[in-house]
């Protein structure tokens, strides 16, 4: 079984992209697994915190290794959705076992989104200080990690969503494009804290620019954009009509 793990920031279409691969027949999708790990090591203040750490596996070197233990045949591919900050006090070795996926998005687009659920967000929030070194590390290893931006996933999803299926090895399929509106069964139970817009949705919604981040967002923001400037010049790009 293909094992993929996608790397992600929070409110980076993230939970799009896992209903995208939950339309392939030939792929099983898990839904931030590490939640309640990254939870109960930082004792972070998220909503539905509690809720979460009862019904999940907390210890996250436990959960990762039944993941990999895992060999279900009526599924070729296994895709976890994670959250790069997630990873919090863990044995990383089973990184270079999986096919590793950033997703990454320009954080003026993701700071003001963020900050309604996490109003005191630190870099480390969004992630990108982590997908960096990651992405270092994997490439210091001999491993080809893919890098897809949100805003160039949504330009062009079917041109993006091809090119990434090719990295992978696996094939494209338009079934990728399209999903029911509403919940999905492997959505986590903090989905109503953080879904609601992909609920609504049937597709890959097309890309609009945001308006300028108010000026209480710079500080964070200033520290933020080197990390995504670095990875934003591995990504995969869209093709443009001009």
């Amino acid at each position: 079984m293909k094992k993929i793990c996608l790397w992600s920031g929070p409110r980076n279409i993230s939970t799009a992209l896992m209903y995208s691969f939950a339309q392939r027949e030939d792929t099983r999708v898990i839904d931030e697994p590490l939640y309640g790990h990254y939870l109960r090591i930082t004792n972070a203040d998220h909503p539905g915190r509690e809720e979460v750490l009862k019904n999940m596996n907390c210890d996250g070197n436990s959960v990762m290794r039944d993941i990999m233990n895992q060999r279900e045949s009526n599924f070729k591919i296994l895709f976890l959705k994670q959250m790069s900050h997630h990873l919090q006090d863990l044995n990383n070795e089973f990184l270079q076992k999986v096919d590793n996926i950033f997703l990454i998005r320009d954080p003026k687009e993701v700071i003001p989104s963020l900050t309604i659920q996490l109003p005191n967000a630190k870099v480390r929030d969004t992630g990108l200080d982590i997908q960096w070194r990651l992405y270092q590390s994997l490439i210091s290893y001999g491993k080809n990690p893919v890098i897809i931006d949100s805003r160039e996933l949504l330009i062009d999803p079917e041109f993006i969503l091809t090119k990434l299926c090719a990295h992978l090895g696996i094939n494209y399929s338009k079934k990728m494009l399209q999903w029911s509106p509403g919940p999905i069964n492997e959505d986590g139970i903090w989905s109503k804290y953080w879904y609601q817009t992909v609920h609504k949705s049937s597709t890959f919604m097309p890309y609009k620019s945001k308006p300028d981040l108010p000026k209480k967002f710079i500080p964070l923001y200033d520290k933020c954009i080197p990390y995504y400037n670095k990875l934003y010049k591995h990504a995969l790009i869209a093709k443009r009509s001009y």
